[in-house]
């Protein structure tokens, strides 16, 4: 089984509590951890893409990291625009926490399954959109096209993380849309988008690729699964 679920906004350090944001955010990490466990075994894979840990730093962070790392299932995560504890992937490795696997300009390999993906950013249609995100952007691309390229060909099925929505305010599909399209992936999951943000997520059949919003508070903080042999044969 493969699930996803981001926004985890895990505060180790309790001076972010989530619950300013809606009183569905109450309790919102004992909620995750508790579907986890009822959920996931050990031979599952976690797709996390982004907004992992309100911390600023790496040993701050260290303390969220190590509760996903205690949990059932190996876990790829990718970096959040919130995440500004995230470090060199070398500096990430070598915390020693063995079912964590931090994606940067590469891929994850899982039951001949491919996982790629980047951060992604912010809609170029946004009126906040300056001439630094114009920057951002286009490398969140070249990343972007640096982990998928590190697929190997023996892959039998791809899937793309990114922490921001591969779509436009208009819903329409954007640049980091065609970038999946041009590397064949199959399914696509994403989060950052919260409240009445959730408004502008797109999901289902994109043009041959399944996209996935799931920020945590869009799913209830519960799991969601993204492909299963059942799932697969079904398609």
């Amino acid at each position: 089984m493969i699930y996803a679920i981001a926004d985890l906004h895990l505060d180790a350090t309790k001076n972010k509590p989530m619950d300013i944001f809606g009183i569905e955010w109450e309790n919102h990490e004992q909620k995750i951890f508790q579907n986890w466990i009822e959920n996931v075994r050990n031979d599952d894979l976690i797709l996390i893409p982004g907004d992992i840990s309100w911390a600023l730093k790496l040993e701050e962070a260290k303390v969220d990291l190590m509760k996903i790392n205690d949990l059932p299932g190996q876990k790829v995560l990718i970096k959040g625009n919130h995440d500004y504890w995230w470090n060199s992937v070398a500096k990430l490795n070598s915390l020693g926490l063995n079912t964590l696997h931090f994606l940067k300009n590469d891929s994850y390999l899982y039951q001949g399954i491919a996982v790629a993906g980047t951060r992604a950013w912010s809609s170029k249609d946004s009126e906040l959109f300056t001439e630094d995100d114009l920057k951002i952007y286009n490398r969140e691309l070249m990343r972007l096209e640096n982990s998928l390229k590190t697929i190997p060909n023996s892959a039998k099925f791809k899937i793309a993380m990114l922490h921001y929505p591969p779509f436009d305010l208009n819903l329409k599909p954007n640049d980091f849309f065609y970038i999946l399209k041009k590397y064949e992936v199959n399914i696509c999951v994403y989060g950052h988008l919260h409240s009445q943000g959730h408004k502008y997520g797109v999901e289902g059949d994109v043009d041959g690729i399944m996209c996935h919003l799931v920020s945590s508070d869009y799913l209830d903080f519960k799991l969601k699964k993204i492909w299963s042999d059942e799932i697969e044969s079904n398609s």
